[in-house]
């Protein structure tokens, strides 16, 4: 069996709790504190929270969304899709590696959803994005 390859380490903001990117083969994993977090392998979940939390939106096409945490992509690549033209898709991420990770070896894993026009990065803690625009969200998945 192929070995898994460390591809990047960094610590989260305020902890002293590792995060990790590897892959093996074309299966990638963050973990944190050596647990696995997610995997590209499964990531249903994630598609799910966006399918579920976007459904009820009254008018998608113009819906203002935001997402706790980018991941692997996965869930801000859900949420775009059900989002129409004129939405807005913003996720929360406090590691700026997730980030950096989604634009480069993760790029293809989940589409690039941050390739996307409607699609921008609130770097900081999800709670402080709901404080700073309270009331703006038509949807929050956290």
């Amino acid at each position: 069996m192929q070995p898994w390859e460390t591809l990047d380490t960094t610590i989260v903001p305020g902890t002293r709790t590792e995060m990790t990117l590897h892959r093996r083969g074309h299966v990638y994993s963050i973990r944190v504190g050596g647990a696995e977090l997610m995997n590209n392998w499964v990531y249903g979940p994630d598609c799910g929270l966006a399918d579920q939390g976007c459904a009820a939106l009254a008018d998608p096409s113009a819906a203002r969304v935001l997402i706790g945490g980018l991941g692997m992509g996965f869930t801000l690549a859900a949420a775009l899709r059900r989002a129409g033209p004129g939405g807005v898709v913003v996720v929360a991420e406090l590691v700026p590696a997730v980030e950096r990770w989604n634009r480069g070896p993760l790029a293809h894993v989940a589409g690039p959803p941050l390739d996307d026009p409607r699609a921008s990065v609130f770097r900081g803690d999800v709670a402080d994005a709901i404080r700073g625009e309270a009331g703006a969200w038509d949807a929050i998945l956290l």
